[in-house]
């Protein structure tokens, strides 16, 4: 066979613009001394652990009985589910939204994450990112055309963007910018005078703000997350996405919505006209359950995460590796040891004590000096990690 007349494929420019997955480095790692024959405990993703409850399992396996949801769905999406969705934002944060214009259907949060770039940035528009931060959010611009202007999240300011330390140029050609509370990595959750104040910062420049409210069932310490939307002001510049994955342990079934603005939901819907038909109705029906359904579920399990948290931290105070504890999300956000980076810790833990955690700057340059832990596991893991790494020596 005549190896020279090979077809050549020649990718788009837009291809060589996406940024590197950098966590795709890290599973490979962990896998690789999972091969080894090693005991790994990792704590380096966010995958939820849990399984989903068994109310909305047994919808699922009902509605997908149903011959009514073996046909295409409504192009974007059934009624129901944009009404569950209202009822459930009305009920835990008393903000009122029209199902028929302000709720838009979603594979997953990660797919609006990534749309709504493409629905509002031009080539050369600038998007305004938390940093460190999702890094999905990186995806979304570089689809789109557009450029990037971190924001830096530091320690000093709780982990709170600073607005007035952004270039007035760049807000000149900024369009869209991206917040997260409570927030991934950094686990802290935002007081309602934070997002008063980006209300006021969008309306003065002309912002769009896309709120990744991802954690938003998962608050600690007797402390309900904020949702941006109940900020007055908010739909007029906005909207928020949420995920069903992390409050009802629903990550396999890719199914989210994003609330607010009715251009901007419009806008979101339109571009998913062009990529799909909706969700298999029957995922859509179980999501509605979800949402309508029983709460206690998202009670216990943020109460589960709380506890594992306590665990974790208590066993960090024990070796001496002090850092602040987390309000929400299911992460813990924790200081790097001087001396080192960030991926040269992560690196250490895993070799030396078979624990896998995400370094910081896979997140962005302000997150260098850091390593992100999940409390995904159960309490004796994550104490057992800990001792593991204790017996380093390193604190």
């Amino acid at each position: 066979m005549n190896k020279q007349a090979q077809f050549p494929i020649i990718p788009a420019a837009r291809m060589q613009s996406l940024p590197k997955q950098f966590f795709a480095n890290l599973v490979q790692k962990a896998n690789g001394r999972i091969a080894e024959g090693y005991d790994v405990i990792n704590l380096g993703q966010g995958n939820p652990d849990r399984p989903t409850p068994d109310h909305i399992v047994r919808k699922m396996q009902e509605a997908a009985a149903d011959p009514a949801f073996h046909r295409y769905p409504p192009f974007d999406g059934y009624l129901f589910l944009k009404e569950a969705a209202s009822q459930r934002y009305r009920e835990d944060y008393g903000v009122e939204l029209d199902p028929h214009t302000e709720v838009a259907v979603l594979f997953g949060g990660k797919t609006g994450l990534v749309e709504i770039s493409q629905c509002l940035l031009n080539p050369g528009d600038v998007c305004l990112v938390p940093d460190p931060g999702y890094p999905d959010y990186w995806s979304g611009v570089a689809l789109a055309g557009g450029e990037m202007v971190f924001m830096p999240l530091l320690e000093q300011n709780r982990f709170l963007p600073d607005y007035s330390a952004l270039a007035e140029a760049d807000l000149k050609r900024a369009k869209l910018m991206f917040i997260n509370y409570p927030n991934n990595p950094t686990a802290i959750c935002a007081p309602p005078a934070f997002y008063e104040e980006t209300v006021r910062f969008a309306e003065r420049h002309g912002i769009v703000v896309a709120s990744d409210f991802a954690y938003g069932a998962i608050g600690f310490d007797g402390e309900k997350p904020v949702s941006f939307l109940q900020t007055p002001g908010a739909k007029e510049v906005g909207v928020e996405f949420y995920t069903l994955s992390k409050t009802y342990n629903m990550a396999g079934w890719r199914v989210a919505f994003a609330v607010g603005n009715p251009e901007v939901i419009r806008l979101i819907n339109l571009i998913q006209d062009h990529y799909y038909v909706s969700l298999f109705g029957a995922v859509q029906a179980a999501a509605a359950e979800a949402l309508t359904g029983p709460q206690q579920c998202v009670a216990e399990l943020s109460s589960v995460y709380e506890s594992r948290r306590n665990a974790l931290f208590s066993a960090l105070e024990r070796i001496g590796w002090q850092a602040q504890p987390s309000q929400g999300s299911f992460f813990a956000w924790l200081p790097v040891p001087k001396g080192y980076r960030s991926s040269e810790f992560a690196d250490k833990l895993l070799q030396e004590a078979n624990v896998v955690v995400a370094p910081g700057i896979g997140f962005g340059q302000s997150g260098e000096g850091y390593v992100r832990l999940g409390l995904l596991t159960s309490e004796e893991r994550l104490q057992e990690a800990v001792e593991r790494i204790g017996r380093l020596n390193i604190f």
